[in-house]
C-alpha cells in the first residue's frame, strides 16, 4: 500500500460542538498533500488527531498502512503542531544536540549534514532567538528529520513568513522528498502559499471536505 496516511469519514466533537464532519484525505508516498482552509477550518484539530494529541473522535485513520497500533506508526513520522519548539538560547546546532539525546538518537554526525541541507549549517554560535522566522522553521524541520521520519506533518510552517522565508520552505520540502524520500501533509490557510510544490490538495472549510483534488486536477480547473 503507498498510502502514507489516510482518513475516512473522520468527526470530531467539542462538547455540543461538531468541529470535524466526514472528512476524507490521503497522503501517497513521496508526495505533498496541502490541507487547505480558512482559519477554524478544523485544520490543526485534524494534524493533533493524527499527532494522538486529541482524541475521542469517530472514523478511521491509517497511518503507514496500518489501522492498528497508530502510536507505533507515530514514531516514524514526526509533527510539528502549531509553534516550533527550540530553545531560544541554544544555537542551531545546540538545539539539535539537544533534541538528539532526548529521543536517544545514537549517531550524531548527521547533525552537520542535516543543518546544511536545510541552510543553517554556517550560524555557528548564533542562538536560536536571533533567528529570522524563516530560519526557526528550517531549524524545526531539521530537527524532526534526526530520526529519519517516513512522514512530516506540518501545521501551517509559513504563517508569518516574509517571501524570502517563504520560498526557503518551498524550497526545502520538495529537496527532502526526492532527496529522503518521505511524504509531507502541511497546512495553510492560502492556497497560493502551497501552489508551486504540493502534488495533492485537500481543502476543507467548516470542518467539511469540499474537495480532495491533485495538481493536475486543479490546473486543469484553474486554466479553464
Amino acid at each position: 500500500m503507498s498510502d502514507q496516511i489516510r482518513i475516512s469519514n473522520l468527526t470530531k466533537f467539542y462538547g455540543k460542538k461538531k468541529v470535524l464532519s466526514d472528512f476524507s484525505l490521503v497522503l501517497e508516498k513521496r508526495h505533498i498533500c496541502g490541507l487547505i482552509g480558512p482559519n477554524g477550518a478544523g485544520k490543526t484539530t485534524i494534524l493533533r488527531i493524527l499527532a494522538g494529541i486529541t482524541g475521542e473522535y469517530t472514523g478511521r485513520i491509517a497511518l503507514l498502512g496500518s489501522e492498528d497500533k497508530l502510536d507505533i506508526s507515530r514514531k516514524r513520522m514526526a509533527f510539528s503542531i502549531e509553534e516550533p519548539i527550540l530553545d531560544k538560547d541554544m544555537s542551531a546546532a545546540q538545539n539539535m544536540e539537544y533534541v538528539r539525546i532526548i529521543r536517544g538518537i545514537p549517531d550524531n554526525s548527521k547533525i552537520p549534514a542535516l543543518l546544511k541541507q536545510v541552510g543553517l549549517e554556517d550560524t555557528g554560535k548564533l542562538r536560536a532567538g536571533k533567528f529570522s522566522l524563516g530560519m526557526r522553521q528550517r531549524l524545526s524541520i531539521a530537527m524532526m528529520m534526526l530520526a529519519d521520519p517516513e512522514v512530516l506533518v506540518l501545521d501551517e510552517p509559513m504563517n508569518g513568513l516574509d517571501p524570502q522565508g517563504m520560498a526557503e520552505i518551498r524550497t526545502l520540502l520538495p529537496k527532502l522528498v526526492r532527496e529522503k524520500g518521505v511524504s509531507i501533509l502541511i497546512s495553510s490557510h492560502l492556497l497560493s502559499e502551497l501552489s508551486e510544490i504540493c502534488t495533492d490538495y485537500s481543502i476543507i472549510r467548516n470542518g467539511r471536505l469540499v474537495e480532495n483534488i491533485s495538481a493536475e486536477e486543479l490546473n486543469a480547473k484553474c486554466s479553464g
